[in-house]
């Protein structure tokens, strides 16, 4: 079985009074409250930080839970059976189908939000402290 959260942690310093940081965990094997493999997948301001990234995007940066310097993470949103498997096909796969991976702004974008809303963009909406989830150029309608 299959599950996907969409989590989020405000962003240090003055910027986390208004902006949130939005992150994927792919987790699988769930059986009760236990799972077998948990990966995060985020866009970071930062490109090439370990050895899963593919430019800015990165598999398991941080621990799957870790906020990212202002507090501890929240969950957003989870989602489980066909859903969340449709989801990590889309999540795994970004590596060679997100446009932006080679690309990183604070404002307007794109950004670690926008890779979020790409993602989930079927789903729901991310909230107002996502800045940078509206960063739509004709490439990213795929």
């Amino acid at each position: 079985m299959h599950k996907v959260e969409l989590r989020a942690a405000k962003i240090p310093g003055l910027t986390g009074i208004v902006a949130d940081h939005y992150w994927l965990l792919v987790l699988r094997g769930i059986e009760g409250r236990h799972y077998q493999t948990c990966d995060r997948w985020e866009i970071w301001q930062h490109p090439h930080q370990n050895g899963s990234c593919w430019g800015h995007l990165h598999k398991n940066l941080l621990d799957p839970y870790q906020g990212v310097g202002n507090g501890q993470s929240q969950l957003i949103q989870h989602w489980e059976g066909n859903d969340a498997l449709l989801m990590v096909e889309k999540i795994e796969s970004s590596p060679s189908t997100y446009p932006f991976i080679r690309k990183y702004r604070y404002w307007p974008g794109p950004n670690s939000n926008t890779f979020a809303q790409w993602i989930v963009r079927d789903k729901i909406e991310l909230g107002v402290r996502a800045i940078g989830k509206s960063f739509l150029v004709p490439e990213m309608s795929g």
